[in-house]
């Protein structure tokens, strides 16, 4: 348990009547920053705990997603740093390649301009200047949702730093042959005019057309079906596989490519299925990844089509239509020609997209830069099957490795010019050099640099170490490397997570970049729909902020947080994380205008009443079972038992318990407020970091502490008092099973009854005044007639309800009731004891069964109960 000797420095009445979010949050974030409280010290002797945040894009704005990410790394640092940790939590952000210059293309259009008009030198000066304008919109939104990150270490994926990390980094794979150029089929997007990744590229299904088309003549024709009938311009052959015998008296003869003067080869190759189509396939191995395979094997010419916007490039008639207009053109020619032998329209077939602009990707041939993955992927597996790094929820790991041990070379020039350049040079005769950070490019007449630059994500698999100084090794790097875990979503294993792990183990001597690797879901609408800017459910996490406050975002995300698992959320859930953090307050509030201090030691435990020695007992396990949580990365579950605690344990049982002891006063207040004191503390530190500015507010207030950000996390004493939570549960009970029957009599909640408790020789007995409060429950009086008596925990409780119940009419109720719950219990026995249905039915049906008859047995005695009760009609 905490120990705290501080007096409290402000009274309760500087706290308002009402929680204004808007009123204390960004006063309370500033104070924070300005006395250095998230900033790590490399030089502490602390033990290290270190996230590197996923750097967001320049470009972006703080979406849920990011809301949700973010929720949940702060809440581990916030945490860890109150365990005495040097907790580092690094802000920064990606440059963004692709989305940015395009941003600034959208702006030069608007002038009548492209980036050609300026060149190459000034538009990376304009894009610049639109990074200090524009760029970095999401960092101010970052100290809105409360981000403890330490801000004098941000960092952006082309400072000078992180730059020259990026040029060591090639020089070195450059020189360990691990970076090559060649020739080979990419993903290009016409729109972008830039090469992209496989996973850069989603797939959706298009309706298109499947056209059957006859190449040949007579006995020497086949049939191919296609549908990119604009690539049949580049074919230079066609493809059956060695054991059809359909098609082997073809096989190595020239056959005629319709709309062209040229002949091409049948091959045979064992890619074909002979079960797909007509068992014979177009080979286009400058637009087709697996016919450029297939090209490769039987040294095909690549006849490339089409430029870069997807504009045929040959062939008179069709020269200069763009791929979709010739498509048509095409087969409106063959068809003339009758060569069509079948077509299907709409055919649905699943389209590759550009992952930014949407545009239908072109694979297309091209001499592009590639980091040879092989060596890299296997270290990257063999780090997590070895143990060194978990990924959490374990069963995603099957993912990762479906990923890394299928790993294709991966592609890594753009034809952009926002990015890092790359660092190889080409001389007049022939010579190619690549130039370290530390190196003089060489110079003189006929030397040029490579145009491209790097793939955004090259520079960003750096991040882990970059970012901490890398290649130098400095402090910051010796402290806070390798990092503690990675928290981020499991769709971009692929793009990022996977390439941090190459990159990482290969930069620092096999240590990974983190020792967990923690993957969470995506977030959703409260209907499980994706959510989108495109669809009417999209929603701006600032206007809940605005309306709500960052504390009930922050806690409805983390109550929704399952490992692994997507995450629903709607403004109703936020709406009542408003009101909890609503209940916080106010019952705060009233824990301090009753005594509830954290001056001195706790009493000792013969001073405390049975109700203390619950409350304290319950606040322990609580502890346990949050720190338990945490450690698993559980926050729905460490949310749910916080929210238990505070609202039902702690306000609605503990205070409500207590109230008689604090109105009487006397030393058993005293007594009390102390233990009331030390419970609200305990609980707003175990809340600060889901919830930091409730907290930080109500704590303060309370103890006179500088800040909940730099206090001690609570500690479990080991305290339990299994006797005083078994009685506090009958009184619990006592109250509960009252209340119900309130309820169905229609009474209402501050309605008084007379009743007379016999609460035997109980220890319920010392408990009789709070059972009276809560239940509204008056003396019996010498009128007293008991019209129903309840059967409760360790006695009876008897209630005179004369003029406030109709007896003849709650008879035939409760008869009714009583009948239709032992309906349910024969059908439940008569189920269960039918050993045919037993054998035959699932193990959860069966288990279902049992719990309707556990139900109609308890119904049928708490409805006889109540008709015990009653009075003779």
């Amino acid at each position: 348990m905490t120990e705290n000797t501080q007096t409290p420095s402000s009274p309760t009445s500087e706290l308002p009547t009402t929680y204004a979010p808007a009123e204390v949050e960004g006063k309370l974030y500033e104070r924070w920053v300005e006395r250095g409280y998230f900033e790590a010290d490399a030089k502490s002797e602390k033990p290290a705990y270190t996230i590197v945040i996923p750097p967001p894009n320049v470009t972006g704005s703080l979406h849920l997603g990011h809301a949700f990410q973010h929720t949940l790394m702060d809440a581990l640092t916030r945490r860890k740093r109150m365990q005495g940790y040097e907790s580092l939590w690094l802000p920064g952000m990606d440059h963004a390649g692709i989305a940015t210059q395009n941003k600034v293309e959208q702006q030069l259009a608007e002038e009548g301009k492209s980036r050609h008009d300026l060149g190459r030198e000034e538009f990376t000066d304009r894009v610049w200047k639109w990074k200090e304008e524009y760029g970095g919109k999401i960092l101010g939104q970052m100290r809105r949702l409360g981000d403890g990150v330490d801000w004098s270490r941000e960092r952006f994926t082309m400072d000078e730093g992180l730059s020259k990390a990026v040029q060591t980094i090639f020089k070195r794979l450059y020189d360990d042959e691990l970076i090559y150029r060649a020739e080979r089929i990419i993903n290009w997007c016409p729109r972008c005019l830039t090469a992209i990744s496989d996973i850069e590229v989603e797939y959706q299904d298009d309706a298109g057309e499947l056209v059957s088309i006859r190449y040949g003549e007579g006995e020497d024709s086949l049939v191919v079906a296609t549908t990119r009938a604009e690539t049949m311009l580049g074919d230079t052959a066609v493809a059956v596989h060695p054991d059809d015998e359909r098609y082997a008296h073809l096989i190595g003869k020239q056959i005629k490519l319709p709309l062209t003067d040229r002949t091409i080869p049948v091959v045979a190759d064992t890619h074909v299925d002979p079960e797909f189509g007509t068992g014979a396939v177009k080979v286009t191995p400058a637009h087709d990844p697996n016919d450029f395979a297939i090209g490769q094997r039987h040294d095909l010419q690549s006849l490339t089509v089409m430029d870069e916007h997807g504009v045929i490039t040959v062939h008179g008639p069709f020269l200069g239509l763009d791929r979709f207009e010739a498509r048509s053109a095409i087969v409106g020619a063959l068809r003339e020609q009758g060569r069509i032998v079948a077509e299907k329209r709409p055919y649905m077939h699943s389209v590759g997209h550009c992952s930014r602009c949407k545009t239908t990707v072109e694979p297309r041939l091209s001499m592009q830069w590639w980091v040879k993955v092989g060596p890299l992927a296997q270290a990257a597996g063999d780090a997590v099957r070895d143990g060194r790094v978990k990924i959490h929820p374990e069963d995603m790991s099957k993912r990762y490795f479906d990923w890394v041990d299928n790993m294709h070379d991966w592609c890594i020039s753009r034809q952009l010019w926002w990015g890092h350049r790359i660092p190889i040079w080409y001389g007049p005769e022939g010579q190619v050099v690549c130039v370290g950070p530390d190196e003089q490019p060489p110079t003189g007449e006929g030397w040029t640099q490579d145009a491209d630059v790097l793939d955004t994500w090259f520079s960003s698999g750096l991040w882990p170490f970059s970012t901490l100084g890398w290649p130098e090794r400095t402090p910051d790097l010796e402290k806070f490397y390798a990092t503690d875990v990675l928290l981020t979503g499991h769709d971009i294993i692929f793009f990022w997570v996977a390439r941090m792990m190459m990159f990482g183990l290969y930069a620092m001597d096999g240590v990974a970049p983190f020792h967990t690797i923690a993957l969470t879901g995506l977030v959703r609408d409260e209907f499980g729909k994706k959510m989108s800017k495109s669809n009417p459910n999209a929603v701006d996490p600032l206007d809940w902020m605005d309306k709500y406050g960052s504390d009930a975002v922050r806690f409805t995300l983390a109550k929704g947080a399952n490992p692994g698992a997507d995450v629903p959320i709607g403004e109703d859930w936020v709406q009542a994380s408003s009101k909890f953090a609503n209940k916080i307050w106010n019952a705060t509030r009233f824990a301090l205008m009753n005594g509830a201090t954290i001056e001195g030691e706790l009493p000792p435990v013969e001073r405390l009443s049975a109700t203390d020695r619950w409350i304290l007992s319950r606040l322990n396990e609580t502890v346990a079972q949050v720190d338990a949580y945490y450690e698993d990365y559980q926050f729905s579950k460490l949310s749910e038992a916080l929210y238990h605690f505070a609202w039902d344990e702690v306000f609605d049982w503990y205070v409500e318990l207590s109230k008689t002891t604090f109105f009487a006063g006397g030393e058993q207040a005293q007594v009390s407020g102390r233990v009331l004191g030390e419970v609200v503390d305990v609980m707003l530190r175990l809340l600060h970091p889901i919830v930091p500015f409730v907290t930080e507010t109500l704590w303060t207030t309370l103890t006179g502490g500088e800040s909940l950000v730099i206090a001690d996390w609570p500690k479990d004493s080991g305290f339990r008092d299994e006797a005083a939570e078994a009685e506090i549960a009958s009184v619990q009970s006592v109250i509960t099973e009252v209340r119900r029957f309130r309820k169905e009599q229609g009474l209402q909640d501050g309605q008084k009854v007379p009743a007379r408790l016999d609460l035997g020789a109980t220890a319920l007995g010392a408990h009789e005044a709070a059972i009276r409060q809560l239940l509204r429950l008056q003396p019996e009086g010498d009128s007293f007639s008991a019209t129903a008596t309840l059967p409760v925990a360790g006695g009876t409780v008897a209630l005179d309800l004369s003029g406030t119940i109709d007896v003849a009419a709650e008879r035939k109720r409760l008869t009714k009731d009583l009948g239709a719950a032992e309906k349910e219990k024969q059908q439940a026995e008569a189920k269960l004891g039918n050993e045919a249905f037993i054998a035959k039915a699932p193990d959860n049906v069966v288990d279902k069964i049992r719990g309707r008859l556990a139900k109609a047995e308890a119904d049928i005695a708490r409805l006889q109960a109540q008709l015990d009760g009653l009075p003779a009609a």
